[in-house]
């Protein structure tokens, strides 16, 4: 009972947007001004200038619009809502066209069939699981259709014989039609990551209000993004759902402080940035150290990881890793020990050895894990 039920714990997985584990860490930068807002009082909805009451959405919405090259942006408490929001906001009760291959399920088992159900939209299908077409949405709009609603496939991938139109034919086709035009963007890099679409790129496209989560590739806290048109943004935040997902001023000023830590250093300054393109040499030093430090039990191989959270499916991070051979006890029992430290250590199995990933650990995590298994072998 004296024990905090939400506390630290090392990711020795590998998995570097690991849901479970909280997703992407914050750079310091953040964490200095969360800390510093939590601590007192702030201009949550205060404006400094004036001297009257101010919006909480400015204090995250000028770095995004010169990050993303949108007219506006918000920000609420994840992108399922964000979407949600942009759908009950901009379609209106009427019809939203999706192609059958983005119908997705983004986790949790919240599905996008149900969020445009909640939205009080209705679902229109066009085309096929892996082909459709432009002319597929052409044909299916009609008297109630409202809106086009792009889906990105952030969490699996369709290979094979497949096609779908880019998003700038489906902007270019909802404006000549007097349709809104929606992009689920999903995990919100601001940069290319492994040839993920980039939130610029996808407001450049046209879309009226684009959606993305800050968790993932873009490396903050919890938050989802919608940036696009001034007045699609603005109808957005305008609708009596956005008070409801509205973020807080902790998750503002860890978001603000990711943003700031972008923009001042790139993507080295962004820890979860910085794992996914961690140098092998670094890798290799920190594994030998952990091997060194377990002796006989433990060698280093090449494994690989993950960057997770529904994100970049298919792409495996290779790498030096440590190997422990648990005993007696088996792999299980070692994960059982390690998780039961007052620092937990979270670890993966492969081929009934326990593997200590270098990736998603600093050197000094790196030592804590090594020291905990040598313990926990003792």
């Amino acid at each position: 009972m004296a024990r905090p039920s939400l506390r630290p714990l090392i990711n020795a997985t590998g998995v570097v947007l690991h849901t479970n584990l909280g997703r992407a860490p914050l750079p310091a930068t953040a964490l200095e001004h969360l800390a510093a807002v939590a601590r007192g009082y702030s201009n949550l909805e205060y404006d400094l200038e004036s001297g009257g009451r101010g919006g909480r959405h400015q204090h995250v919405a000028a770095l995004l619009r010169e990050l993303s090259g949108a007219e506006e942006a918000i920000a609420v408490n994840n992108n399922a809502a964000a979407t949600l929001l942009a759908l009950a906001a901009l379609a209106g009760g009427g019809e939203v066209l999706v192609s059958r291959g983005q119908l997705v399920e983004i986790g949790g088992s919240f599905r996008i069939p149900d969020i445009l159900v909640q939205s009080g939209a209705r679902l229109v299908e066009v085309g096929t699981t892996n082909r459709t077409r432009l002319a597929d949405y052409e044909g299916a709009i009609g008297a109630r259709t409202s809106t086009i609603l792009h889906v990105h496939q952030s969490n699996f991938r369709i290979t094979g014989f497949t096609e779908q139109p880019d998003t700038a034919a489906l902007a270019a086709l909802a404006r000549e039609r007097g349709l809104a035009m929606i992009d689920d963007l999903g995990s919100g890099a601001l940069e290319p990551v492994h040839g993920e679409p980039t939130l610029s790129s996808a407001v450049a496209a046209g879309s009226d209000v684009v959606c993305c989560s800050a968790d993932k590739l873009l490396g903050g806290p919890q938050a989802g993004i919608l940036a696009g048109r001034r007045d699609a943004v603005e109808r957005c935040r305008r609708h009596p759902l956005a008070r409801a997902m509205r973020l807080d001023k902790l998750q503002l000023a860890a978001l603000e402080g990711t943003l700031r830590a972008y923009r001042e250093g790139g993507r080295a300054a962004v820890p979860a940035l910085a794992m996914i393109d961690a140098d092998e040499e670094d890798l290799t030093g920190r594994a030998r150290r952990m091997a060194a430090t377990l002796g006989g039990a433990a060698s280093v191989e090449r494994g690989s990881g993950a960057p997770g959270g529904g994100s970049l499916p298919g792409v495996e991070l290779e790498g030096p890793v440590c190997v422990v051979d648990p005993g007696e006890g088996g792999a299980e029992r070692l994960l059982e020990r390690l998780r039961r430290r007052e620092l937990p250590v979270i670890a993966r199995v492969a081929r009934d050895r326990v593997v200590l990933d270098p990736r998603t650990m600093s050197d000094a995590e790196a030592a804590e894990a090594a020291r905990a298994a040598r313990e926990a072998l003792a």
